[in-house]
Formats: C-alpha cells, sequence, structure tokens
C-alpha cells in the first residue's frame, strides 16, 4: 500500500525524533563555518534557517541581529533549540514543522540551508520552496557535503539527497549566482564527521525593476 504525504511525513517525524532522543545532544553546538563565512558580510535582516536542527546556526544568526525564523521537522530538536535561546535571552522564532509549508507565504533577506536531508524525490517543492522564500533583493545559501571520493566507505550517497548542484540550474531568471563552489569545509567538524569539503550556493534573487 502506497504511503499519503501525510503518512510519509509522519514518518519522517518520528524517525528525526527518534533521532534526536537517542543522544542528549546530537551535533555539536557550533555554527556551520560556511554559514559564518558567506553571512558575514551581508547586511543584517531577516533569516530563515530551513532544517534547523538543534538550532546553532539560528542562534549565531540571531547574535550577529538578524531576525530568525527557524523549522525543523524534528519537534525534540526544535524544543532543544527553543530552550537554548531561552537560555541565552534571544527572541527566535521556532517552528516544528515541514519545510516548506511551515513558512509558506512568508519571505526573508536570508535563506540558509545546510547539508540538506530532503530526499532528492521532493527536489522540485524543495527548489520552488526556497525561491519563494527569498525576499527580492535577499540571498539563498545553500550548503552541502562533498560527494566522498569512496562512495562504499560513505553512511550515504548525496545523490539520494537535494543538494546545491540540483537547486542551481532550477534558479532561472532573475537569480545572481554569487558563490558557486566546493571548498574546505571550516570550523570544527561536527563530532568528528569525515566530511572535509563543502559544496556552497549562494545566490541572489533580483530587485524587481523599477517601473
Amino acid at each position: 500500500m502506497t504511503k499519503t504525504p501525510d503518512a510519509e511525513a509522519d514518518a519522517a517525524r518520528e524517525e528525526w525524533d527518534d533521532r534526536y532522543r537517542s543522544e542528549d545532544q546530537l551535533w555539536s553546538g557550533k555554527a556551520n563555518g560556511s554559514l559564518e563565512a558567506e553571512a558575514s558580510d551581508l547586511t543584517v535582516g531577516t533569516a530563515l534557517d530551513a532544517g534547523c536542527g538543534e538550532g546553532a546556526d539560528a542562534i549565531w544568526l540571531a547574535e550577529q541581529g538578524w531576525t530568525v525564523t527557524a523549522v525543523d521537522i524534528s519537534g525534540v530538536a526544535i524544543d532543544r533549540g527553543r530552550a537554548e535561546a531561552t537560555r541565552r535571552g534571544l527572541a527566535i522564532t521556532l517552528i516544528a514543522g515541514e519545510f516548506p509549508t511551515a513558512v509558506e507565504g512568508s519571505t526573508f533577506d536570508l535563506v540558509s540551508l545546510h547539508y540538506p536531508a530532503f530526499p532528492i524525490g521532493d527536489l522540485d517543492a524543495v527548489s520552488r520552496g526556497l525561491r519563494q522564500a527569498v525576499a527580492p533583493g535577499g540571498v539563498l545559501l545553500v550548503v552541502g557535503h562533498a560527494p566522498p571520493q569512496d562512495l562504499e566507505a560513505a553512511t550515504f550517497d548525496p545523490a539520494d539527497y537535494v543538494q546545491p548542484w540540483d537547486i542551481e540550474p532550477l534558479l532561472g531568471q532573475g537569480w545572481t549566482v554569487e558563490v558557486s563552489e566546493t571548498r574546505a569545509r571550516p570550523g570544527d567538524h561536527h563530532h568528528g564527521s569525515h566530511h572535509v569539503e563543502d559544496v556552497i550556493l549562494r545566490a541572489r534573487r533580483a530587485q524587481p525593476s523599477a517601473s
């Protein structure tokens, strides 16, 4: 029997909740180095962290002065992010829900997606949601793990999930690609991760033409 979209979402939510419950802290608690590198020269405004996990990136953005909305399918992860934001005295809107549905109709000056866990079958919906979430003049930042040289030794195949190189050709007119490259992953690797290179897509949405 084929699962309905709602059943698939429920299964994914339960899977991620169980994964987070398996450890007191699943990730390092540190912001991703590629976010810090790419966002440091942007004008502060509103930001969306899509797939925020336990909220380290969202917290870093808020500490830089951004007004942050963060979304993750796992309520367990969102609760942890909310607790840490409260501990630091930061006002962050953290939403337990699916992207892009959870923020449909809202736009942001920066939309950040790091190490996507969206199945490649969701590419069209995810890509469309990312594009629609970026305000005119805003920036889309998507960072993924560079494909390992030895796929047999990898814990997953990047081709199974939405990646920056999948999204870039779908941007279409009205976008300027500012960065599209693979480079060394900066900062400490999360829990000793063997991923040492990031694939980075940074693109800016055009402002509407003056009438």
